[in-house]
């Protein structure tokens, strides 16, 4: 397996494999993953936006993840901001790199895929904080939850619902950047 740096061309050309690695991370249904594959190809434009993939030695995708900037008028960013007090917008949203996405296919988790995703986008990211949501669940069983608390992710939200989901959701954030790499840590992602 190889963590790499994606280029915004990159992950378009590779968008079919992104959203079936998508798909079968959240367990959504079709249809809705037409409508993702739209919103994707839009992301990579956004300001900031960084990206990495984990591919295997023939070069099949398991895991991705990017994310970038969040400014007004981007759709996540205004509901978290219209849920947020002032001070709580200052802090948080001033100089912001969302990270947007970050999957690995089932069968090739729990084997520190996500944790090098993570990292790798987080030591590339602009801004002085970062935000993510993910699914409210049993936090204690949820190897997601476990990977953010790992990284030092705070509550900022909880129990957040966006609109068109049903499911409540927790905010999290933590400062960047992240510490430097000490002996022996994984080096960061190679160019493509």
């Amino acid at each position: 397996m190889r963590l790499v740096r994606w280029t915004p061309d990159d992950l378009v050309r590779r968008l079919d494999d992104v959203v079936a690695v998508y798909g079968e991370a959240m367990g959504y249904r079709t249809e809705l993953l037409e409508a993702r594959r739209g919103y994707i190809a839009t992301h990579v434009r956004r300001p900031g936006f960084r990206a990495v993939a984990s591919l295997t030695t023939e070069g099949h995708l398991a895991g991705f993840g990017y994310g970038y900037l969040g400014a007004a008028g981007q759709w996540w960013h205004d509901q978290v901001y219209r849920a947020l007090d002032t001070d709580a917008r200052q802090r948080w949203l001033t100089h912001c790199f969302e990270v947007v996405e970050l999957h690995v296919r089932p069968p090739a988790q729990g084997h520190g895929l996500g944790a090098g995703q993570l990292r790798a986008l987080l030591r590339m990211a602009e801004g002085t904080t970062t935000l993510l949501s993910t699914p409210e669940a049993e936090e204690q069983k949820s190897r997601a939850w476990r990977l953010y608390r790992r990284f030092g992710f705070v509550d900022v939200l909880r129990h957040f619902h966006f609109p068109g989901d049903e499911r409540p959701f927790g905010v999290l954030g933590r400062d960047l950047p992240l510490p430097a790499p000490g002996p022996g840590a994984a080096p960061g992602p190679a160019a493509p």
